[in-house]
């Protein structure tokens, strides 16, 4: 082992040990962002940029189970990123495609699509939903894949699923508005009956939601990172939670 390799491995071991258990997230959200850019700088395919960062994901899911981290929302593939040149887009459907089966394959994750399949191409929102059936009694880490995910669109659906329910029902306009708040949408969400996320991760320097988790994250700690994607490391992720544990969280303006 090189030098620096040494010094890394010290050092995280060091903030492991460091790292409390009751302050560890129960569930973090995560922006795999840079992968186009890794790609640029290495001077490889666009596909090799994604491939790299479907990789570090199994690797990032392993992390999360030695940790303890009980549930992971994954930003795969937002609604714009499918408005995509198609040299760009289809390689990347087969490798989001490729990335489900080595998940399904892990034996103990529980993975649940969120986002909107409709939207999706048929072979994808297949392949997503017969994952989450066959995974939905899995014990282990709770993978959220948000895939054809939008934050506007999951509240525009939520409410619109919500108005359905209540027309079904028989229901007023004016019953339905005195019954909406915050409680009732968080029902109809993609996510709903989990808990927000304590901790919202975005790789690659930039520092906004893109549409993220907008409605859950309202009160999430966010942390931002500089590296890309395919190069977050095992030491970022343990900054990170370090990071988390330090702060004193607050439910208010």
């Amino acid at each position: 082992m090189k030098f620096p390799g040494v010094v890394y491995a010290y050092y995280e071991r060091k903030l492991r040990r460091s790292l409390i258990g009751d302050r560890i997230p129960e569930h973090i959200g995560v922006m795999v962002d840079g992968n186009r850019r890794w790609a640029k700088l290495a001077g490889a395919p666009t596909s090799d940029g994604h491939q790299a960062g479907a990789d570090k994901i199994l690797e990032f899911l392993g992390w999360c189970q030695e940790l303890g981290v009980r549930m992971v929302t994954l930003y795969m593939l937002s609604t714009d990123n499918l408005n995509r040149d198609a040299d760009e887009l289809e390689p990347l459907l087969d490798i989001i495609g490729n990335t489900l089966d080595r998940l399904g394959e892990e034996g103990n994750l529980r993975v649940q699509p969120v986002g909107a399949l409709e939207i999706l191409p048929s072979r994808l929102a297949k392949q997503l939903t017969e994952l989450g059936e066959s995974t939905g009694d899995a014990d282990g880490l709770h993978v959220n894949v948000a895939i054809g995910y939008g934050g506007r669109r999951e509240i525009v659906d939520a409410v619109k699923e919500l108005l359905r329910d209540a027309e079904a029902e028989g229901k007023g306009i004016a019953e339905v508005t005195e019954e909406i708040c915050d409680t009732r949408i968080s029902e109809y969400l993609y996510t709903r009956g989990q808990p927000d996320p304590e901790l919202v991760i975005r790789t690659s320097g930039e520092q906004r939601l893109s549409g993220f988790l907008m409605w859950q994250s309202a009160y999430s700690e966010f942390y931002f990172c500089e590296a890309l994607w395919p190069d977050f490391r095992r030491v970022d992720f343990l900054r990170a939670l370090r990071d988390y544990a330090s702060r004193q969280r607050r439910f208010g303006s």
